[in-house]
């Protein structure tokens, strides 16, 4: 599979989605510049976390408007993968791609730690892999997380098994004090109705090589490799 990482202004993720697809995965990898107007053949494409355009206005929001981004929203709509991560994950809600938006965190501040991932559907290629009975210990890095739809557009990827994750406990429960955001029903990543787009605020390729005493987010890698084709 040939993987293409999208480089915006401000992006600060990108180089370690790339070590990691390419160094860790072994997979090949192109790197996109936010002025392309050609996927160069990639099959999945990332977005990866930063500060797009510095964040102003919304997070992601100047950032949909980037040449790259009308070849994302084709490829996607074409049945393309596409990954949104942190960053990437308030572009794909900003684009359409994904439903839902991304505020300020409950706390208005800035949230850098480790937390813990239950993984909530098993029928998405990101997650088909995983072990649905365990929880995941993956970085985030916001301050603006907490992702909010109307309730019935909860309702409904509730019921489509769109909601990927939520946050929880280590030991798998799902409750408010968990939630280090404040996103409704503790949601932490989604995917559209096809499951080909995902979106996801945790950080899996900071959790990705032994070197940081932390592999739970290789396995989300490995899905998608094994899943994803």
């Amino acid at each position: 599979m040939k993987f293409g990482v999208v480089t915006f202004p401000g992006s600060n993720c990108d180089q370690d989605m790339i070590y990691v697809l390419e160094d860790l995965m072994g997979q090949e990898v192109e790197r996109l510049w936010h002025k392309d107007t050609d996927l160069k053949g990639a099959d999945f494409v990332v977005l990866p976390g930063g500060f797009s355009y510095g964040d102003y206005l919304r997070s992601g929001a100047i950032a949909k408007l980037s040449p790259i981004m009308l070849e994302v929203i084709k490829h996607a709509n074409n049945g393309g993968y596409v990954l949104g991560v942190c960053n990437g994950f308030q572009i794909l809600t900003e684009s359409g791609l994904l439903e839902g938006a991304l505020l300020h965190n409950n706390n208005q501040k800035f949230v850098c730690k480790n937390i813990y991932l239950k993984p909530i559907s098993d029928q998405s290629g990101i997650t088909k892999g995983l072990q649905m009975d365990r929880s995941y210990q993956i970085p985030i890095a916001h301050g603006e997380g907490r992702y909010y739809a109307k309730q019935d557009v909860i309702d409904r990827l509730e019921s489509n098994g769109q909601v990927l994750f939520k946050y929880c406990s280590a030991d798998g429960e799902i409750s408010l004090e968990q939630n280090p955001n404040g996103s409704i029903s503790n949601i932490a990543g989604i995917c559209n109705e096809n499951r080909n787009v995902f979106g996801m605020m945790p950080h899996p390729e900071r959790a990705a090589d032994q070197e940081l005493a932390n592999i739970d987010g290789k396995a989300m890698f490995e899905s998608i490799l094994n899943h994803c084709n």
